[in-house]
């Protein structure tokens, strides 16, 4: 079958162009919100959308395999839309887009914003805390939401991350008659009872507020942790060993505090990880970790390595932060591994040590061994305290 999508901005048929009208004048059948079914003229025969949509579309589209149908969406429908799920289900060459102005470039029109310079994030049965990682200094933002209700939220975690002076604009509507433009700041943000909302943030960090960058090796304080942490600057060389790169999948095993798959995925929005702890307390405190710093996709496996491997996604990248001495633990992660994978595994003792020799004499890579001492009081004075060095063996398959 082939399906139209035709984008509707709030002032609807009116809104529409020559070609968009000519394909809902076309239909057979009509699909949408019903929201979006009243914006159109005509005794066509309408489908509202079923609840829950995604289970049931496959079935809904079978059952109108030979009428035309048109499917009415919000905006663009390729933007965080149906259209972007009509084409992963069907393909690209069964659905034609027309799409209306998104709300995004809307929203940018009104507030004289450059759309390349502004960071769109959807949280469309989302949570909110995927907004950690985006709020840095000077940034600004454009948060869409899925009700009324987003704004506050967005504005409660501004305030709570020290962001309170952030300003905070809502815009309703846009496009239609009763659109609406309101702006306050995270600590008071202004009202809104306007289901159709983008919220808009220029990021203002409150004084005394220590930004939370994604490059790698962010202060040992930023997680709850009981010891069992990779420590800022060995994690900082391990993450650029790792490599993280956009849509590929970590294995983090031995997660302890998880701080290097949240690090990976905190890279980029599109990087994936499973952080793998045998310690139920500890997976439990990595993935709240995972949730304070905007990473809530964090898949936490709890389970011994190597057997709580089993049935996991290929991975294109695997730590193993402790444990290397474990029968079959690093023969399980280098089989697992994609062609192209990387494998980084680091080691304080000397028996682990005496593995990664025997696994780089083996198959090859790099040994690197990392001291590191910071500077302490000594009386009145400062002097330098050694951590335990750190021996990192990685390789390429």
């Amino acid at each position: 079958m082939r399906v139209v999508v035709v984008g509707l901005g709030a002032d609807g048929w009116d809104g529409l162009p020559p070609a968009s009208r000519a394909a809902v004048q076309a239909a057979d059948v009509l699909v949408g919100s019903a929201r979006q079914l009243d914006l159109v003229p005509g005794d066509v025969e309408r489908r509202p959308w079923p609840s829950p949509m995604l289970p049931a579309l496959p079935g809904l589209l079978d059952s109108l395999a030979d009428r035309a149908v048109v499917v009415l969406a919000s905006g663009d429908p390729m933007l965080s839309g149906v259209g972007s799920t009509l084409v992963r289900l069907l393909g690209a060459d069964a659905v034609r887009v027309l799409p209306a102005p998104s709300s995004v470039s809307l929203a940018c029109a009104r507030l004289g914003w450059p759309v390349e310079d502004t960071e769109v994030l959807t949280l469309v049965g989302r949570p909110p805390e995927l907004l950690h990682p985006r709020v840095q200094p000077g940034r600004r933002l454009l948060v869409l939401g899925s009700d009324g209700g987003t704004p506050a939220a967005v504005a409660a975690l501004l305030t709570a991350r020290g962001y309170g002076r952030s300003t905070v604009t809502v815009l309703g509507s846009l496009g239609g008659s009763d659109e609406s433009v309101s702006t306050g700041t995270a600590a008071a943000p202004p009202a809104t009872t306007d289901p159709l909302v983008v919220t808009a943030v220029e990021c203002l960090a409150d004084p005394g507020t220590v930004p939370l960058p994604t490059t790698p090796g962010l202060p040992d304080d930023a997680y709850e942790h009981d010891g069992q942490l990779t420590k800022s600057e060995v994690r900082a060389v391990t993450l650029a060993r790792l490599a993280p790169v956009p849509g590929q999948l970590l294995w983090d095993v031995g997660a302890g505090a998880g701080s290097i798959g949240i690090e990976w995925m905190r890279s980029h929005p599109a990087c994936r990880a499973v952080a793998v702890e045998s310690v139920p307390e500890r997976a439990e405190r990595a993935g709240r970790n995972a949730v304070r710093l905007g990473v809530p996709g964090l898949q936490v496996v709890v389970g011994r390595a190597p057997d709580a491997l089993a049935g996991l996604d290929a991975p294109d990248a695997v730590f193993v932060g402790g444990g290397a001495t474990t029968p079959l633990l690093l023969d399980a992660c280098w089989a697992a591994l994609r062609p192209g994978g990387r494998l980084v595994v680091n080691a304080v003792t000397v028996q682990s040590e005496a593995v990664l020799a025997e696994w780089h004499g083996r198959v090859g890579g790099e040994l690197v061994r990392l001291a590191v001492s910071r500077g302490v009081p000594v009386g009145g004075f400062t002097g330098w305290k050694a951590a335990m060095p750190v021996t990192i063996w990685s390789c390429t398959r």
